[in-house]
């Protein structure tokens, strides 16, 4: 156990956005959130794994919704107040943690916030490892562990608790009422007891956001190049440079659309890549290869500073880094791959790891 304060949360703010695979909402509101409650109410209890009892009732915390609606409309503090409250209330019993349902610049936030202000700890787990844009995708999910009930609120005072008979008809139900509430809410979801979390949950991971965000912020003082520790701290790959000529990118149906045409610099002169996102980043491609594709990750980083750019972030003329990340080894199951692969969301390319699209890239 160890308490988290501001510095801790500036550095965790930046992991997770990486992580968060250019999705999982704005950081810096999520930031801003944080450090007013860390003010506020002190610093954050964050609990490892072991300790937590197999029967205590741990609720994730998050946003749903599309990024681009969150850079307009920010959250008034409350709804995840309201979410908590009203979750207890039909379960009949007190929350004991919460935990960030997946890392991503606001939803790795959030839950830092509501626990500040609940005096809730946090446990060092989410359901993902990186972030994705539906509700059914995460590693509970992947076990068996169902997502309602749940409760929505938006910052108008709007609360529904949903139960359903199963997770993708909570996505649906839910991403409809999301889109009728403005376009993002808060949401507490996947109630579960410590067992479940222990079995299903991805350990450890706000440790590595802190340590990738303070790698990040160390870089210049320290003398070495950010990009490269990153590469090292996650296992990743580079797979292109250059500078964004292209993006178009919309709003619908609940979620940020679009793609990004990044044309190549230095050792990737000649070259265009291609990304496409649905919140998050999820194919990464040139005319002649595949770079990389979902669950794997897929991250942007500014050329000289290694800051993340989130899909909402990303302007005409960046100059920027992408690196592949491996995922957590639950999505390369079949039913992960199932969940969240290229299938799944259209791309008609089948899931090659990474590191041995690397390996191939590296022959030709």
């Amino acid at each position: 156990m160890r308490f988290i304060g501001k510095e801790e949360i500036e550095d965790i703010a930046v992991g997770a956005a990486l992580l968060g695979t250019g999705g999982g909402g704005d950081p810096h509101i999520g930031k801003l959130m944080a450090l007013q409650a860390v003010e506020e109410n002190g610093p954050i209890k964050l609990l490892s794994i072991d300790e937590i009892g197999d029967d205590d009732l741990i609720v994730p915390t998050g946003m749903m919704g599309a990024p681009t609606v969150m850079v307009e409309k920010a959250p008034s503090g409350t709804e995840a107040l309201a979410t908590f409250k009203t979750l207890e209330s039909y379960l009949g019993e007190k929350i004991v943690a919460t935990i960030p349902i997946e890392a991503g610049g606001i939803n790795s936030m959030l839950p830092l916030a509501l626990a500040a202000t609940l005096k809730l700890p946090v446990v060092d787990v989410d359901g993902m490892g990186r972030a994705f844009p539906e509700l059914q995708m995460t590693t509970f999910y992947l076990d068996g562990v169902s997502a309602t009930p749940m409760v929505i609120a938006d910052e108008k005072g709007n609360a529904s608790l949903l139960n359903t008979i199963d997770n993708l008809w909570a996505e649906r139900i839910a991403r409809n009422a999301t889109i009728q509430m403005g376009g993002s809410v808060m949401m507490a979801i996947y109630p579960m007891r410590g067992k479940n979390l222990k079995e299903s949950g991805i350990h450890n991971i706000l440790q590595l956001e802190e340590e990738i965000g303070r790698s990040i912020r160390l870089a210049k003082a320290g003398g070495y190049d950010p990009i490269e520790k990153v590469l090292e701290l996650t296992k990743g790959f580079e797979l292109f440079q250059g500078k964004v000529t292209d993006i178009n990118r919309k709003t619908e149906t609940g979620f940020t659309r679009g793609m990004a045409a990044i044309e190549g610099l230095a050792d990737y002169k000649g070259e265009t890549l291609e990304l496409r996102f649905q919140n998050e980043h999820l194919i990464a491609q040139t005319k002649e290869r595949l770079l990389c594709v979902t669950p794997d990750l897929i991250a942007v980083l500014d050329a000289e500073t290694g800051l993340p750019i989130t899909t909402e972030g990303l302007r005409y003329g960046a100059r920027c880094v992408v690196i592949g990340i491996p995922c957590d080894p639950k999505w390369r199951t079949k039913k992960g791959i199932d969940t969240c692969g290229p299938a799944y969301f259209g791309y008609d390319v089948d899931y090659v790891p990474v590191e041995k699209l690397m390996v191939e890239g590296a022959g030709q």
